[in-house]
């Protein structure tokens, strides 16, 4: 088996050796500090935690059966609308995140809490209180002296108040559970009343869709009450803006003959009886204009010109013509005294008389017709250019007529819009309910408190949560050394690290070289060896704070180890008030360094041969009075020179640093000195307070010895160094018949 620790090199003599818990080089995982502590204290933690499941236990015997009912709901983000009509809560506003969130804060409201009470009667009797073990107030349960006549024996305060409390237990009992990415909702009753619960349960669902329901005709009522208000107001605003307009129109003479309504809804006017009545001069001016023209030009044009478009004329010309060629032929043939002849002449005379008097009578006419449309044209322009005075008039009377009637539109609009929302919310409330009831709740079977294994799994958590605390509370006020490489924070080298082993195994645990303790003091030896430019220090002394650390079994067993390895030691127990090392050799009372302190006996005397090769033992001796005195005294000196030249090594067992002073009296009489510190043992301020003392008397100190070190479960070394101390330190204590508690001394 390879040893835990390894040597130190000379230039890293001030380091701190690595051992089964790495130091701030190589830092040890949390959790595995945090397994230390644990397992440490196992004891205390299995205390805890089974206290605490003890009481889970104990609880839930204790508990009245509960019995949960469950009914499953729909809420959707919104309705069917049968009329296609927009209510009066818009849509988009379902859309909102906090919708949702809205939805489960009614379900736990009061006043739907109160609604599921009053469907139930909850507060008529004291049955739904005595349920639930509640017990009222003196002068609200119906035994208090009141008549078992129903809650209607309660004045009014005592009835509000049986409701108040009836709703605060009704919501202390219920539960919501929303099933994540949908739109349903579990609700939950429990009470110990499984029909109870089934009822509550069931009301509780039936009650929300119809809140929800109410919310929306409320909401309509208030609506169409707010709206009837304000188109009372735009009618009577609209009548004074009518009517102000048609006063104004008829005072500036508007007579308005049609109108059109633009995009917007504003009402604008197209005709006016003024602007008709130019259209219709203008028509009118345009043809006397023509006629006077056409007058005009005939009578620019002549008489011929007249003539040649008159159809008399024309028939007479061509009359004249015939009885012309009549004439000129009978001429002809007969003589002028021709009767048929001279008829011929009188009728072409008659002729031309008529085409005279025709042509006479045409060029007359046009004169005529040129001065009458003439006279007409101007007439028709005089009219209108008195016509255009009045529309200039007219024009100017209807900027204001302009703003009457842009107020008459706007009242009309509002009035018609409010008008038109006024009759959709009358039929908006016929749409669908958005809340619809999946599963009713059903009566159920089997209770769903207390759970044994729930409770148990908590008592479980709670123990162990209570016992973390507590343990890392003694953590943090226990300041020991929990950790080998903190030795640093004193200023020493570690040494080495020595596990725990029961009382019995400990020297035996020495002699077997394959041990994990004896492999351990051969490493602490190796790097002690290697503290210094000599090697090994001649003589040394192991002390500790206190009695119970380890040092006394710790000296014998770094004696036994160089023993071994060849070098000639003697093991010196000058802990002379409590000694040790003949109790661990079994070698009974006897002379001892005292007897060499007082002069008694030579150094011969006292030397005990123990059986093992290279190693001889200085007992204690008979304790003395005096013990502080005879360690001060110059032999203690005189006898570490002696033995120095006689051994190779000199190690002493000396005595604790806590309240003596034997060890700075002696620790300049040595090489140096080798501090032994039990794991999670003597708190960090008093081993610091030791060590101040041996360093203001210039004691060299080698290092630390760490004993008794135990690691959770196989880690590390894998075993237990079960030995102590056990015993008071002083005079007569430990006597060699009295065995130490853990198997060791000093």
């Amino acid at each position: 088996m390879n040893s835990p620790l390894v040597a130190l090199p000379k230039e890293a003599a001030s380091a701190v050796t690595p051992g089964p818990v790495g130091g701030s080089d190589n830092p040890e995982p949390i959790l595995v500090r945090y397994w230390e502590i644990f397992f440490r204290r196992r004891w205390l933690v299995v205390g805890i935690v089974g206290a605490a499941v003890a009481l889970g236990i104990i609880f839930t015997l204790l508990q009245t059966p509960a019995f949960t009912a469950e009914a499953r709901i729909e809420i959707s983000r919104s309705q069917d609308n049968v009329t296609d009509v927009e209510a009066v809560t818009p849509q988009e506003a379902d859309q909102d995140l906090e919708f949702y969130q809205t939805q489960y804060a009614l379900l736990e409201a009061r006043s739907l809490a109160g609604r599921v009470v009053q469907r139930l009667n909850l507060t008529r009797t004291d049955e739904f209180f005595d349920t639930f073990g509640v017990e009222l107030e003196e002068g609200l349960m119906l035994g208090d002296g009141a008549p078992a006549t129903g809650a209607g024996s309660f004045s009014r305060d005592q009835i509000e108040e049986r409701n108040r409390e009836a709703v605060d237990l009704f919501l202390n009992h219920v539960g919501i559970s929303p099933i994540r990415g949908s739109a349903l909702v579990d609700l939950r009753f429990t009470s110990p009343d499984p029909v109870l619960s089934r009822d509550v349960t069931n009301a509780w669902a039936e009650e929300y869709m119809q809140s929800n329901l109410d919310r929306r005709f409320a909401s309509s009522i208030e609506a169409r009450d707010f709206l009837s208000e304000q188109l009372q107001t735009l009618r009577e605003r609209l009548e004074v803006s009518e009517r102000e307009l048609v006063n104004y129109a008829a005072n500036s003479g508007i007579v308005t003959l049609s109108q059109n309504e633009s995009a917007d809804g504003r009402t604008r006017t197209d005709r006016t009886l003024t602007i008709a009545d130019i259209e219709a001069l203008n028509t009118e001016l345009a043809a006397a204009t023509s006629d006077r023209i056409r007058a005009e030009s005939r009578l620019t044009r002549g008489a011929d010109t007249a003539t040649v478009e008159n159809t008399t004329l024309s028939a007479l010309r061509q009359n004249r013509a015939e009885t012309a060629a009549a004439l000129s032929s009978t001429e002809a043939r007969f003589g002028p005294e021709y009767p048929p002849l001279q008829a011929l002449e009188a009728q072409l005379a008659e002729i031309e008389r008529s085409i005279a008097s025709e042509e006479a009578r045409v060029t007359g006419a046009t004169r005529t017709d040129f001065t009458q449309a003439l006279n007409r044209e101007r007439e028709l322009r005089n009219q209108i250019n008195q016509l255009r005075g009045n529309l200039v008039n007219e024009q100017q009377a209807s900027i204001q007529y302009n703003i009457y009637q842009r107020e008459v539109d706007t009242n009309r609009q509002l009035y018609d819009g409010l008008l038109q929302r006024f009759k959709e919310i009358g039929v908006a409330g016929v749409g669908t309910n958005n809340v619809s009831i999946v599963d009713m709740a059903e009566e159920p079977r089997f209770p769903s408190s207390p759970n044994l294994l729930i409770n148990l799994a908590a008592a479980l958590i709670a123990g162990f949560g209570l016992a973390a605390a507590v343990v890392l509370g003694l953590e943090q006020v226990d300041r020991s050394l929990r950790d080998p490489a903190a030795v640093r924070e004193l200023g020493l080298t570690l040494l080495g690290v020595i596990p725990r082993a029961d009382n019995d195994e400990v020297i035996e645990a020495v002699h077997d070289r394959k041990s994990a303790i004896s492999e351990a003091y051969v490493a602490a030896q190796t790097n002690l060896a290697l503290l210094t430019d000599q090697g090994l220090p001649r003589s040394f002394i192991l002390t500790s704070t206190r009695p119970g650390e380890g040092k006394s079994s710790s000296a014998m067993a770094l004696a036994m180890s160089l023993a071994r390895v060849g070098h000639n030691t003697v093991l010196i127990d000058a802990d002379v008030r409590s000694p040790s090392v003949n109790v661990y050799l079994d070698l009974g009372p006897g002379k001892g360094l005292t007897n060499y302190l007082t002069g008694s006996s030579p150094v011969d005397e006292l030397l005990v041969d123990v059986g093992q090769e290279n190693l001889t033992v200085m007992t204690a001796g008979p304790p003395p009075p005096n013990a502080a005195e005879l360690l001060a005294s110059r032999r203690f000196p005189v006898l570490i020179e002696e033995l120095k030249e006689r051994f190779d090594v000199v190690v002493i067992d000396a005595p604790p640093m806590l309240g003596l002073a034997d060890v700075p009296l002696i620790s300049n009489a040595v090489d140096g000195l080798i501090y032994t510190i039990e794991y999670n043992g003597v708190q960090m301020r008093g081993i610091k307070t030791s060590i101040e003392r041996l360093r203001t008397v210039n004691a060299n100190v080698f290092g630390a010895l760490v004993t008794k070190y135990e690691t959770p479960g196989k880690g590390g070394y894998g075993y237990g160094y079960g030995y102590g101390y056990g015993y008071e330190y002083g005079y007569g204590s430990n006597r060699d018949d009295e065995p130490a508690e853990d198997g060791g001394r000093g």
